[in-house]
């Protein structure tokens, strides 16, 4: 049985609905205070995503999010973050200065697996930003998850306003790929998924992706293990962002066809 169609039968077994009050999504403010380091991350012309600061000037997000229409990162100068946004306003933003991409990212048009696990990109900044404003966040170790998921996004419908899901669950994870039925939506793209870690929480996995088993959507992740100390090397190496080959940004589908979609400026890897 392949990856994909494994992930399938996993969902129909086992995406179960989850009921979750309203100010679990959509905290208070005092409840966000810790999560300034979540992002909206704003290409001009090409929607948003969610990043996540993992050191003052370097926001790590999924690659399918800077890329732009002919195939290539997008100019870094089109490219903001705002950090802690709510409703337009931020703790701190700042525009990109580079652009890393996992090499081969679209060398895997025809083989999903190999596509969500380069699914990572790395947006250096042009303006750090303290940690006294928004503190970065430590990658988790190479154990992979256990227990429950922390997922905090700005997706559909109030792509303003950060979303934040504080125990959802891992469904799978194999070769280097995970399933989750975290809370996500268009805009979701790029958002880090946190589990515990020696006692805190730390980044284990993106965003990359979304299906539907039972009505009810499911996430796909990968694994981050070797990728952001790659691209943090590929940054330091000065690499133009028009030297890294880009893919189209594609809706991932068990069958093999793929498309794009953006919906509401929010783009997002969708599986049908």
């Amino acid at each position: 049985m392949s990856l994909s169609a494994r992930f399938l039968s996993l969902f129909v077994l086992c995406c179960v609905p989850f009921a979750m009050r309203a100010e679990e999504i959509l905290p208070a403010s005092a409840e966000r205070i810790g999560w300034e380091g979540v992002g909206r991350l704003e290409m001009a012309g090409e929607g948003t995503c969610t990043g996540a600061l993992i050191a003052p000037d370097l926001v790590l997000t999924a690659a399918h999010c800077v890329m732009d229409a002919e195939n290539t990162p997008l100019a870094p100068e089109k490219i903001t973050f705002r950090a802690g946004l709510r409703e337009e306003r931020h703790v701190a933003a700042s525009r990109g200065a580079a652009v890393a991409v996992m090499p081969g990212f679209e060398t895997a048009e025809r083989e999903t697996g190999d596509h969500l696990r380069r699914d990572v990109a790395l947006v250096k900044l042009a303006s750090p930003i303290p940690a006294a404003l928004a503190r970065p966040y430590a990658l988790h170790g190479p154990s992979g998850p256990e227990g429950d998921l922390t997922v905090a996004s700005y997706g559909q419908p109030q792509n303003d306003v950060m979303t934040i899901q504080r125990a959802c669950h891992l469904l799978d994870a194999s070769q280097g790929l995970y399933a989750f039925d975290c809370y996500i939506n268009y805009g979701s793209s790029g958002a880090p998924v946190f589990a515990e870690d020696q006692g805190r929480l730390a980044i284990v996995s993106l965003v990359s992706s979304m299906g539907e088993a039972g009505g009810r959507r499911v996430g796909y992740g990968m694994s981050l293990s070797g990728k952001v100390e790659a691209l943090k090397r590929q940054l330091a190496l000065g690499v133009p962002s028009s030297e890294v080959k880009a893919a189209v940004v594609k809706r991932i589908t068990v069958g093999g066809g793929t498309s794009s979609r953006a919906v509401g400026n929010s783009k997002f890897l969708s599986a049908e």
